[in-house]
């Protein structure tokens, strides 16, 4: 289901037909490294990132890249099923107010810090986690703006599904933006063979840099996991006020696409830095979300190596956030939600940079990864909040 371009250093092996000029210049880019192992993959939700296009994979040997990886390191999503077959608005309604009143939105943050056991345990703290702690427990359990979402859902499996996208809030982007910035320090030291307009500066994985990068990345991966346990955790709570002893609760799913893990891939160990990107191993239950009023999708993953056994995110974007604020008409996204009967996000001209207009059709999204994941349960939206 793939298509390659062999015209670079590395091939580039594609999900997709339709890849924006920017996005396919960054894949070059990273095509050309000198320490990109086997090929580039592209997702079929690919757009353009900084540096690196946001559903993008690479391995790498010997370094890691910082920007390969993000500013929201370790966002990702969770999902968990009840045993409810059926809601109605009133009801999801209070749910939905309930769910504000108890987790903070976009820029907001809790007024008093989250209890220090809910946090990620560590014997010792690398240095700007540390730096970021006390922070950090104020952002534990908000979901922070752009494309995150709390939703309800109903399955294919006929039940209703509780989702959350949510990422490492403000501690993510400033361990990213250090390391970045400490990376193109080191970069331009030792006259890197790497321009710097590609925004791809690395860290030799022999230098204790790399090292201290990787420990405060998996903090942060930890915490975007905690974050989202805790705000699911009150989701729950919002519904059980609602159906009292009556709702039951499945096993959380959840899934990261936002950082650079050691794996094994080609008979080879290699670093995966994943930008906007899943793990779909064999057998692994993941989460692929459409855009505010469109499908979501539960997956179990092919572990095609063809993809360094990934998939997408989501859907990506078709328009940038300004564009679409501009271009999209705001009555005719509306009428997409409320035609579906859904309680939604879009009320201002402010929000259409989150309307379903600026995205991919999750759709062709799903048809182009056919040999990456399964769909196991389709899920339809009832009810959303946004950052």
């Amino acid at each position: 289901m793939h298509k390659e371009i062999i015209t670079e250093q590395a091939p580039i092996k594609l999900w997709l037909n339709d890849i924006e000029e920017g996005a396919l210049n960054q894949a070059k880019n990273l095509a050309n490294l000198p320490f990109t192992f086997k090929h580039v993959a592209i997702m079929p939700d690919a757009h353009e990132g900084y540096g690196m296009p946001i559903g993008g994979v690479l391995a790498t040997r010997e370094v890691i890249i910082p920007n390969a990886v993000g500013v929201d390191i370790g966002c990702g999503m969770c999902a968990v099923r009840t045993n409810l077959r059926v809601t109605n608005k009133k009801q999801l309604n209070v749910i939905m107010q309930l769910t504000r009143s108890m987790i903070p939105l976009g820029a907001k943050h809790h007024k008093k810090a989250q209890k220090d056991n809910l946090m990620p345990v560590r014997t010792e703290l690398p240095p700007i986690a540390q730096r970021e702690y006390t922070s950090a427990r104020h952002q534990l359990g908000t979901l922070g703006g752009g494309n995150h979402f709390i939703e309800v859902q109903k399955g294919s499996d006929g039940f209703i599904w509780l989702m959350i996208h949510s990422g490492s809030r403000n501690i993510g982007k400033k361990v990213a933006d250090h390391y970045n910035r400490m990376a193109v320090a080191l970069n331009e030291k030792w006259k890197s063979p790497v321009p710097r307009n590609w925004q791809l500066a690395y860290l030799p994985l022999d230098d204790e840099a790399a090292h201290t990068y990787i420990e405060e990345m998996q903090y942060c991966v930890d915490f975007a996991f905690a974050n989202r346990k805790l705000m699911m955790q009150r989701f729950k709570e919002a519904f059980s006020e609602v159906f009292h002893g009556r709702i039951q609760f499945g096993e959380m799913i959840n899934i990261a696409h936002n950082y650079a893990a050691k794996e094994e891939h080609f008979q080879k160990k290699v670093w995966v830095h994943r930008k906007g990107a899943t793990s779909a191993l064999a057998g692994q239950t993941g989460i692929i979300p459409g855009s505010q009023g469109t499908q979501s999708y539960i997956v179990t993953g092919l572990g095609n190596p063809e993809s360094f056994m990934s998939c997408s995110h989501g859907a990506g974007r078709v328009m940038g956030r300004r564009q679409a604020q501009r271009e999209l008409d705001l009555m005719t996204e509306i009428g997409k939600l409320e035609n579906k009967g859904i309680i939604h996000a879009v009320h201002t001209q402010r929000d259409l940079d989150e309307a379903s207009g600026a995205y991919k059709d999750i759709n062709l999204v799903m048809r182009n990864q056919q040999d990456l994941v399964t769909i196991m349960v389709e899920l339809e939206p009832l009810a959303v909040i946004k950052g």
